[in-house]
């Protein structure tokens, strides 16, 4: 695929910035390429803590929401917490009963199953709660667009309490956006226009953990800092899981949430690392978003969520190891099915006219619902372009999309509401429900509307700073491990340098995946390389020509306790 490279070209006086903090220059540049430009957003960025966190108090209807929980559970009232099916909601979920449970609430949780629930509350869940003589509904990462159901409940008797990070749904009239709020005793979503809160994109968890926090915080619960603390670990893994930016508040969440998972007492957690071959102390952004975060969210996907809370909540070891060991082995059986899903609806699009849209809306009618948006992220990465994957269910046809930067899903969909059962999402991804008859129509009218132009449709490369491997030190490497962690809106740093000779090449791995050299810059400065991906096409690229042009990360391999400068190639031309 044919990808632009462009050089980050932001200014600041990068000198003085670094002679302030003690920071080479280059990593002053980093900070402002990463749009951290305020003395008081720098210090933050580098040396944040917990104490740096926003006050909850100033998110919309937190503070009510916190205040009428502790009278419900003063005055015994029933609550039942319902999440989502996917590691945002499992994560909510378990930091909402964790702090609960900790004030003495009589109260459970209910997790949709994506099969014969869908998403979010559902007029089912609500009558079972009234029947079950529920009191309060408490929902997380979900009921923001849920107005219908919580007018069912409060005409059933119970009183209901929405926390949600999703887009707030709206209607439009003569350009005029009225946004549609459902009829909760309290709304706690950071999206809401009226909402004051400084930071807008924490995950559903973040939403949960900030609601908790204050909890404890007017409840005068004794020990609410321990706890506090060690539930850090799950606000974390589930802002990675859900893919939010790694900026600001989320920041300083995953990265004091890290810390936690290396000491967690977390008897479920700890079993899952371990079974997935992991050492605790080991665990980073990475692990959670294919190792660890892939086997919660195959609970949701191919059986229930129930299952991975159940696990987070074990007080049993072996317990705990064998609920792990169910959800690694689902995600065995998860991994081959998206694969060959993927392969058919790549096949798809190469041999049709579908190949010609800007946005992707692909029909799989035998695929598992549960694995559309997998499939819908692949299809992005491979065309890069918002891609739909669409799969029949009883109910109808249910699909999930996934998007690119330049493409608000959500409000795209808005566009041809009328086509939908259910709809909802952010602007990198959505989910989506419609009758089958309207399938052919979607895609005529979401690429109908569509705006994006070629050049939005080139994936592009950004470039830190051209830096020399000359340049790398190790002393600049542990400087680089300040701006961690890496991820979503705090991407790895990326370098360049043009005109690298490749010398003694090897092709590695089973998959012949992994190709390692040394590289040889026009100022003879020798750097050893690995490059990950299809090692063969490397090769044969590098050896057909006299130099390449490289864009790079730097680290430090360490072998048999010593430690070499290393260069990790990520593009090349």
């Amino acid at each position: 695929m044919q990808e632009k490279w462009v050089v980050a070209a932001k200014r600041a006086d990068f000198r003085a910035i670094a002679e302030k903090y003690g920071i080479d220059p280059v990593i002053a540049r980093l900070i402002r390429n990463r749009d951290v430009t305020e003395d008081e957003a720098i210090r933050r960025y580098l040396y944040g803590t917990i104490d740096d966190l926003y006050d909850p108090s100033l998110m919309k209807d937190l503070d009510r929401a916190a205040h009428l929980l502790i009278q419900a559970v003063n005055e015994k009232k029933k609550i039942r917490i319902i999440g989502d099916y996917d590691i945002d909601g499992i994560m909510s979920s378990y930091i909402l009963i964790t702090a609960l449970q900790r004030l003495g609430a009589d109260a459970d949780v209910r997790i949709p199953e994506r099969i014969k629930d869908g998403y979010g509350l559902n007029e089912n869940l609500v009558r079972q709660a009234a029947e079950d003589g529920i009191e309060w509904i408490l929902t997380c990462d979900n009921g923001i667009a849920a107005a219908e159901q919580i007018a069912l409940a409060g005409s059933l008797g119970l009183r209901t309490i929405v926390t949600d990070h999703h887009e707030i749904p709206f209607s439009e009239e003569d350009g005029v956006r009225q946004e549609i709020l459902p009829p909760a005793e309290a709304v706690v979503d950071p999206h809401q226009s009226s909402c004051g809160y400084p930071f807008k994109d924490l995950c559903g968890a973040g939403v949960a953990y900030k609601l908790v926090w204050h909890m404890l915080e007017l409840a005068k619960v004794p020990d609410r800092a321990e706890l506090l603390q060690k539930l850090l670990a799950f606000a974390a893994i589930a802002t990675v899981g859900d893919v939010m930016d790694l900026k600001d508040e989320n920041r300083i969440l995953v990265r004091e949430g890290l810390k936690e998972i290396h000491r967690t007492d977390n008897l479920g957690l700890n079993e899952l690392i371990l079974q997935s071959g992991l050492e605790r102390e080991q665990v980073d952004v990475y692990h959670i978003g294919f190792v660890l975060g892939p086997c919660l969210n195959a609970s949701g996907r191919l059986d229930t969520a129930s299952r991975a809370l159940a696990m987070l909540m074990a007080k049993d070891r072996g317990e705990a190891a064998q609920l792990a060991g169910d959800l690694v082995a689902l995600n065995a059986s998860r991994k081959d099915m998206t694969a060959r899903g993927e392969e058919e609806a790549i096949a798809l699009v190469e041999n049709s006219p579908l190949k010609d849209d800007r946005v992707l809306v692909v029909y799989l009618p035998d695929c598992h619902e549960s694995l559309a948006g997998i499939i819908a992220g692949r299809l992005k990465e491979h065309f890069f372009r918002p891609a739909f994957v669409l799969t029949r269910t009883e109910e109808g046809v249910k699909g999930s999309g996934r998007s690119i930067e330049a493409y608000s899903m959500y409000e795209e969909l808005c566009k041809c509401r009328e086509l939908f059962t259910k709809f909802g999402g952010h602007p990198m991804a959505a989910g989506l429900s419609l009758p089958e008859e309207n399938v052919e129509e979607f895609r005529r009218q979401i690429n109908a509307c569509c705006s994006l132009t070629e050049e939005e449709m080139i994936p592009k490369i950004t470039i830190d700073v051209p830096v020399p491997v000359s340049y790398i030190r190790e002393d600049l490497i542990r400087q680089i491990d300040l701006l961690k962690p890496f991820g979503k809106g705090n991407s790895r740093p990326l370098f360049a340098e043009r005109g690298m000779e490749v010398r003694y090449l090897k092709v590695l791995g089973r998959k012949r995946n992994v190709a390692k050299m040394m590289l040889v810059s026009q100022d003879g400065c020798r750097m050893d390389a690995v490059y990950f991906g299809d090692a063969d096409s490397f090769a044969a690229y590098a050896g057909s020509r006299g130099s390449i042009d490289i864009v790079y990360y730097p680290g430090i391999d360490t072998w048999q306790g010593r430690n070499r400068l290393q260069v990790t190639i990520s593009a090349y031309r």
